[in-house]
This record gives C-alpha cells, sequence and structure tokens, in this order.
C-alpha cells in the first residue's frame, strides 16, 4: 500500500520544541504530502517559527487562530485540529495524523508505522508509544495497548470517515478508539517505536490540574464508577500516591457535582462500560 499521508498538529507556545519535531518530520523518509500546523494563539515565537518554515517546505502550512486568554483542555485541541483539516488541500491521502509539536522520532518513524498498516488491513489507529528524558533514563508512559497516545494518532482513513473525527471534548483521544473498536476495527501502540516527549504529558498546567483533568476526562467518556474506583486503586502505584489518586476520583466525581455534558453517543458509551465491566472480571475484552 502507496502510504499517502497528512499531518495536523495543533501547537501553543511550543517555541522551545517545535524545531525539533519539523526538522524531524523533514527528514522522514516518507514526508507527508501536507502539513498542516495550527497556531493556537501563542503569546511566544511560535507562529514566526512556523512561518519561516512553511517558507522552506513547500509541505508545510501555517494557521494562526486568535489567543483565547487560556489553555481550554480537550475542547481547544480539537478546535484547532479541526481548523487546520477544514484548511487542508490534499484529499487523496489515506492516513491522517495528528501530532504534537514537542516531539522528536527516528528517520524512519513513519515508514515503519505505515509497513504495520499494511501488515494489518483492520488496524484502524495505531502509532509509537511515548517516552521522557527523566535524569538521563529512557522512561515509557504506560497504558493499555489499545490505547494509542493523543500526541501522535495515526488514523487509516476509513476508520477516520467511520468514527466521524473528534469529540469536542476532554477524552476525545479515548472515544476516537472506543468507536473505532466498536465498529471493528483494532487500534494499538506500537512498542518497539518510540517518539520522545520533551514536556511531560499533563504537565502545562500542573500535576495535579493535569491529573484533574484526566479523571475529568473519564466522566465525559461514560467510564463506569466501578471501574473508577479500579483505576484510582491501581494509581497509588505512580507518584504523587495519594494525592494522584484523590485528583483523579475529584476530577471524575466534579463531573456529577457540575453536571458536564458527557459524549452525546450512547451506543459508544454503552461499548466502552461492557469492555470496561469485562476487564475487571477477567473476561475478554479491548484490554485483550
Amino acid at each position: 500500500m502507496q502510504a499517502r499521508y497528512v499531518v495536523i498538529s495543533a501547537v501553543r507556545d511550543e517555541e522551545p520544541f517545535l524545531p525539533s519535531t519539523i526538522e524531524c518530520m523533514a527528514h522522514q523518509t516518507i514526508v507527508p504530502a501536507e502539513w498542516m500546523i495550527v497556531d493556537d494563539g501563542s503569546t511566544d515565537n511560535t507562529g514566526n517559527i512556523i512561518d519561516k518554515y512553511a517558507l522552506k517546505y513547500p509541505w508545510i502550512r501555517g494557521v494562526h487562530r486568535k489567543d483565547r486568554g487560556f489553555r481550554k483542555a480537550g475542547g481547544g485541541v480539537v478546535e484547532a485540529f479541526n481548523d487546520g483539516y477544514e484548511g487542508l488541500k490534499t484529499s487523496n491521502w489515506n492516513f491522517i495524523v495528528k501530532l504534537d509539536g514537542d516531539l522528536s522520532f527516528e528517520v524512519d518513524y513513519f515508514e515503519r508505522c505505515f509497513r504495520k498498516f499494511s501488515e494489518e488491513p483492520k488496524l484502524g489507529v495505531g502509532g509509537g508509544v511515548i517516552c521522557h528524558n527523566v535524569n538521563g533514563v529512557k522512561q515509557f508512559e504506560q497504558g493499555p495497548a489499545f490505547h494509542v497516545r493523543g500526541a501522535t494518532k495515526i488514523y487509516r482513513k476509513a476508520c477516520w470517515d467511520a468514527i466521524g473525527g473528534f469529540w469536542p471534548a476532554p477524552g476525545w483521544d479515548t472515544m476516537d478508539e472506543v468507536k473505532a473498536n466498536m465498529l471493528g476495527w483494532t487500534t494499538r501502540s506500537f512498542p518497539d517505536l518510540h517518539l520522545m516527549h520533551h514536556r511531560a504529558t499533563g504537565t502545562a498546567e500542573g500535576i495535579w490540574s493535569g491529573v484533574v483533568k484526566n479523571g475529568r476526562a473519564n466522566y465525559i467518556c461514560g467510564y463506569h464508577p466501578l471501574f473508577m474506583v479500579g483505576k484510582c486503586i491501581r494509581r497509588f502505584a505512580l507518584k504523587p500516591r495519594v494525592l494522584g489518586s484523590v485528583a483523579l476520583m475529584y476530577g471524575f466525581l466534579s463531573g456529577y457535582v457540575k453536571r458536564i455534558p458527557k459524549v452525546n453517543d450512547p451506543l459508544a458509551i454503552q461499548y466502552l462500560r461492557h469492555q470496561q465491566m469485562n476487564r475487571l472480571f477477567g473476561r475478554e475484552s479491548i484490554w485483550r
């Protein structure tokens, strides 16, 4: 299968990291047909960096959004992504990539990813695993094999069309995979392909806010309360143990208190909860 792909990156205040990400992309063995880099109201030099590289590489195009004055968790990323999507000029692509602007990766990263898609016709969503440099040691973000981190997600076009894009709220990077699996696609991360994330996930607004946001996203996605209790218990294995587990449950319960709207897809929530109960009771599930 001939891989022809487009990339969309929603970035905000990524001046220290974006040039490295762009250079990694420019040196890929298979470069994208088009890369839309959306400056989501940056207050640093991010916008100028995008414009500079757009002059250097004709397949890069920039979109500049006004500064809303704050980071809008989940929904802001999707809004910026959608602006980039609407601006695409390339139509004959067979993969679309959502990529953060603070990553670095090997020159053959995308070539190797597309090889995996070619080997698995029902693979709908895939991507490498995220790692961080902690005091000179490579540490990996933990997660279930079916989940691909939102920082780097590759969608086969048929799967992308089937799921209908992103839910515009926190939890979008869970519901896309839930819907894909519900519709018969498989989703998985590739443990042999690594991307270095230069800003730790969930630290843009502090650890507490990041974990609360995670719990809130779980509520929005319709997580089963029993599954959420189990997740909070497992959270004790990570630092900060007590604070992290409290923040996770606080984020989840506050969704009920504030009556925040959940994903408007009852079938997807039903499917997710069924899978979660299967997981809790040791039955076959998307967790395998």
